[in-house]
């Protein structure tokens, strides 16, 4: 049966056909809005995995010819997932994931591919309600439909859904997916805007008149939002989902296919286990729990498991290996849970709202640009940045984008095995490090304003993981950037919050670490300035969260990155920037007529100042902008010296001319409005049309032409601007 439904909803055209392709798959639709096309398929294995996990996987994949593209490269065909591909396939499996069942163990594959874009298009608000109307519409049995949205504001005020265009205008970008009952998933980032300010030069001619050295450039300011108002905003995004989702579940049950039975695998715990756990082992569980708030690995609860199965009651009893170490990690959750909710205490000792000790070090790496070590309990990174120019870029190409794009500011981060314990060899990047990458980037980004002459890249090596390490990336990153003498408009710090919730109580929990993050029922991490919040990113794991408990969770973090951006401006003190190491830009900015002298006959006196001083030149001739650039800042501050003293030279030597002095000279150039005339000394002088005749001319070749002879009156002399009028024509 083919089925089209067409939904206008939250400024968004929508148009599903379902039952028309993909027959063969378990759910598909075909989602149009605007010249954009998606097809969201969903496949189910009939077997389940022994696992005890969901095996969920997402792929989003964009095909070149969506917009009229041919891959570039050796290879003219679709290569590896790009960055985007893998982020948008890693936010449509956040928002899908928690909508199946515990116990739900048949493999499912959801691909969502982009058959045609538009440059207005938000392919990842509609690849989530594509995939999400390919599963509901499907036969597996989940009649939960979940839906994305982009909220924006421009100009102050709040915009549901905006095009892409209307996106750049923005100072918020926040993307909420839910239910039509509850939200599942928050990614949020400010957006700094610009301001024109008038720059004066680094070092102008002091012969040169003040105002055309001046320059009116875009100047970066950073926009954060308060607690108060992104809960506010967030609130109205849910209502926006809450009808999105019930006009979807509304229409989309008429097509939607008769559910298969799929088995849901009962969480059985052997209660017999458990009470023997309870009598004989409930106090090692308490250490090793203790050894656990010291690291993510869980040897510990490994060791205890090994030894209840070689006790002589589990070899009568026949209790299975596999069997007891679930009932032990479930007895370990039990614990936590208790005495974070009853005892309003935390494995390691400390109370909800505490964050632990935090130590900073700051270029560490003597040949590095900028770095820092940053270490927060068991959580350790190390954030190095390096200053690179316009040139070293990533270059990429989106398919709403018109061409090529340039990222000057990236941020890398990576996660080797040793940084919990792992005996595995450091492999390629992942869906969690890029995610985590693009995080921290997200939260710095508003702060920093990327000279357009340069590239900047941040590294965080994670050397030690215990829950937040891309938080530390965060603040890690903020003073690497100020390591490397790099201007920021504020510092910036990260902090990631927990929840524990059950049977009516609920407890929140600053600087979570990784037996908190398994244990707990939301992931939430919020990074931001003194000022507000510059980016967030909440999973919520029980299926909803109280708008409430949202806005003190938000206040409670706040409270934890204040008191770490106090620890973080005392290190920022104590910074000693390696000079040697920085490359360095000046720009000097002369009268444009003293161009010529710089460069040199053949280029001759510039070579001589590129080999002298070991820097790069780049010359804007009508702007008289002479941009030096080296690795070694004594020298390129010589450098621009040694160009303004030959500047200052030719203006010595130029010759002068009193007013009325009567002179000779030969016409050089043309032009419609006058003549150029050259001058003794070498200088060029104007005679304007006006001034060639007492009466009317209407052609400057009616009177002069190229090569005549003339004697010229000098009317006035302004620097290197001279004004003529003919006497006569020899």
């Amino acid at each position: 049966m083919n089925c089209v439904f067409e939904f206008e909803m939250n400024n968004l055209k929508e148009r599903y056909e379902i039952g028309k392709v993909a027959k063969q798959a378990n759910g598909a639709v075909l989602l149009q809005s605007g010249k954009s096309v998606l097809l969201a398929t969903v496949v189910m294995e009939n077997e389940p995995v022994e696992e005890d996990f969901l095996p969920l996987t997402v792929q989003y994949i964009e095909k070149s010819y969506a917009a009229g593209k041919i891959p570039g490269g050796f290879v003219k065909r679709e290569q590896k997932p790009g960055d985007f591909e893998t982020l948008t396939a890693r936010i449509v499996d956040r928002a899908i994931r928690p909508l199946f069942p515990k116990g739900f163990l048949n493999p499912v594959v959801i691909t969502v591919m982009v058959l045609s874009a538009d440059e207005e298009s938000d392919l990842q608000v509609l690849a989530l309600n594509a995939a999400s109307a390919a599963l509901y519409v499907s036969d597996i049995p989940i009649r939960t439909a979940v839906a994305g949205l982009r909220v924006a504001k421009i100009d102050g005020k709040i915009v549901i859904n905006p095009k892409l265009s209307e996106l750049s205008e923005s100072t918020l970008d926040l993307y909420l997916a839910g239910t039509k009952e509850d939200l599942m998933m928050i990614e949020m980032r400010s957006i700094g805007s610009y301001e024109s300010e008038v720059i004066p030069p680094v070092a102008a001619d002091p012969m040169m008149d003040p105002a055309l050295a001046e320059e009116v450039v875009l100047v970066k300011k950073p926009n954060a939002l308060s607690e108060e108002e992104l809960a506010q905003i967030i609130l109205e995004g849910k209502e926006a989902l809450k009808v999105s989702c019930g006009e979807y579940e509304k229409y989309f049950i008429e097509a939607a296919k008769e559910m298969q039975k799929v088995e849901i695998k009962p969480e059985e715990i052997d209660p017999d286990i458990w009470v023997y756990v309870e009598e004989f082992y409930k106090d090692e569980i308490y250490e090793a729990i203790n050894k656990m708030a010291k690291s993510e690995r869980a040897e510990g609860l490994k060791e205890i498991a090994l030894k209840i199965a070689s006790d002589e009651t589990a070899q009568k009893e026949g209790w299975e290996l596999e069997t007891i170490l679930k009932v032990v990690d479930k007895y370990k959750r039990k614990i936590v849970r208790h005495m974070v909710l009853k005892e309003k205490r935390r494995a390691d000792g400390r109370g909800l709202k505490d964050v632990r000790p935090i130590s900073i070090e700051t270029n560490i790496l003597p040949s590095a640009h900028g770095s820092c070590l940053f270490t927060r309990g068991q959580t350790q990174a190390l954030v190095v940045c390096t200053i690179g120019e316009k040139s070293s870029a990533q270059m990429y190409e989106l398919l709403t984008s018109s061409g090529p794009e340039y990222e000057h500011f990236m941020v890398h981060y990576n996660f080797p095995p040793f940084s919990v314990g792992e005996a595995r060899p450091i492999g390629a990047p992942g869906r969690r490090e890029l995610g985590h990458g693009n995080l921290a980037k997200r939260a710095l980004e508003p702060v920093l304003d990327v000279p357009d002459d340069k590239t900047i890249r941040l590294v965080s090596e994670i050397l030690e993981s215990n829950g937040s390490s891309s938080m530390a990336t965060v603040c890690g990153g903020a003073l690497a950037l100020r390591a490397a003498n790099i201007e920021l408009a504020d510092l910036v710090a990260g902090v990631a919050m927990g929840l524990v919730v059950e049977d009516g109580e609920y407890a929140i929990l600053t600087d979570i670490m990784g037996l908190e993050d398994f244990d707990g029922d939301m992931d939430f991490k919020v990074a931001g300035t003194k000022d507000g919040i510059t980016a967030l990113q909440m999973d919520i794991k029980l299926g909803g969260i109280d708008p409430r408990i949202l806005k003190e969770a938000l206040l409670q973090a706040k409270e934890a990155r204040e008191e770490i951006l106090k620890i973080m401006e005392e290190a920022e003190k104590e910074i000693k920037i390696n000079e040697e190491n920085l490359p360095s830009t000046e720009t000097v900015t002369v009268h444009p007529s003293k161009i010529a002298q710089i460069i040199g006959q053949a280029g001759k006196t510039i070579k001589e100042i590129i080999e002298k001083f070991e820097v790069s030149i780049d010359i804007e001739r009508d702007k008289g902008k002479v941009k030096v650039t080296g690795k070694n800042r004594p020298k390129v501050v010589a450098a621009c010296e040694h160009i303004l003293n030959i500047a200052k030279k030719e203006e010595e030597s130029f010759p002068k001319f009193k007013e009325h002095e009567v002179v000779k000279g030969r016409v050089k150039r043309i032009a419609n409005f006058g003549a150029f005339v050259e001058l003794p000394g070498g200088v060029d002088g104007l005679i304007h049309i006006s001034k060639l005749s007492d009466g009317r001319v209407n052609r400057v070749e009616d009177v002069v032409r190229e090569g005549d002879e003339v004697e010229v009156e000098v009317l006035s002399q302004k620097g290197h601007k001279i004004e003529l009028a003919l006497k006569r024509v020899f």
